[in-house]
C-alpha cells in the first residue's frame, strides 16, 4: 500500500511542479513583454518631451515663446494617447496571459478529477468482488 501512495505523491508532485513551472514561464514572459512596451512607450514620451524643451530653450522673446506652446500640447496629447494606448496593449497582453494560466488550471483540475473518478470506480469494483 505504501509504495503505491508513494508513487502517487511522487507523480502528483512532478505534475504540480511541471504546471507550475509553466506558468511561471507564462508569468515571466509576460512581465517581460509588459515592460518593454512600457519602456518603449516612456522612451518615445520623453524623447517628444525633450525635444520640446530644446525648442522651449532656442525661444529668445515671448512671441516665439508663444509659437512653441501650441507644439507643447501637442506633445502633451501625444504622451496621453501613448499612454493610453500601452496601457491597453498591457491589458489585451495580460488578458490573454491570465488566459492562457486558466486553460492550464483548467486542464489539471480535469485530469485530476478524471483520475480520482478512475480510483473510485476501482474501489467500488473491488469492494463489490470481495462483498460477493
Amino acid at each position: 500500500m505504501y509504495p503505491q501512495f508513494n508513487e502517487q505523491f511522487t507523480a502528483a508532485t512532478r505534475q504540480f511542479a511541471d504546471t507550475a513551472a509553466q506558468i511561471n514561464r507564462l508569468a515571466l514572459d509576460n512581465a517581460e513583454k509588459v515592460f518593454g512596451l512600457q519602456l518603449a512607450a516612456f522612451n518615445d514620451s520623453a524623447n517628444a518631451a525633450f525635444a520640446f524643451f530644446g525648442k522651449v530653450a532656442d525661444a529668445r522673446d515671448f512671441d516665439a515663446l508663444k509659437a512653441v506652446v501650441p507644439a507643447g500640447v501637442q506633445v502633451a496629447r501625444e504622451n496621453l494617447e501613448r499612454a493610453i494606448s500601452t496601457g491597453q496593449e498591457v491589458y489585451g497582453q495580460t488578458l490573454k496571459t491570465n488566459e492562457a494560466i486558466g486553460q492550464i488550471a483548467k486542464g489539471q483540475f480535469e485530469a485530476a478529477t478524471e483520475q480520482v473518478q478512475a480510483n473510485a470506480e476501482k474501489v467500488v469494483k473491488a469492494a463489490g468482488k470481495t462483498a460477493k
